[in-house]
């Protein structure tokens, strides 16, 4: 989880010189490092892609009672920032400071989330 924090904690600071672009992508890392701490507290494996971390994801959180069902929903759409900020050269896909501090909130509240389900399995057979 410390890359996860790290990141989430790049995401606030970016934010703040209003580079909102990027502060979404920093929040959308801060989940996809979440998720796949998860995965290999879960699985004891690591998934190779975006799309992998995303499918291992919910498989596993299927299984795992209090993980917020939304943290695949977000971690899915919150790609869309990664997306924009590393390819996208279109102004019209740009992000709004309302949208990146949305995807820093959704990523505090799914870090916290994580780690306490983490902390509260202590340390659970890998499936």
């Amino acid at each position: 989880m410390p890359k996860a924090r790290g990141d989430l904690a790049d995401a606030r600071k970016i934010a703040g010189i209003g580079l909102a672009k990027v502060a979404a992508r920093s929040a959308y890392f801060a989940v996809f490092h979440a998720a796949e701490g998860f995965i290999f507290e879960r699985s004891g494996k690591v998934a190779k892609t975006h799309s992998g971390v995303r499918s291992e994801f919910a498989r596993l959180a299927r299984a795992a009672p209090g993980i917020d069902r939304s943290f695949s929903t977000f971690l899915a759409e919150a790609h869309k920032y990664k997306d924009i900020s590393d390819y996208r050269v279109d102004e019209s896909d740009d992000v709004t400071v309302d949208e990146a501090n949305a995807a820093i909130a959704s990523a505090e509240r799914h870090l916290s989330g994580i780690a306490s389900f983490l902390k509260n399995s202590n340390g659970s057979p890998k499936a």
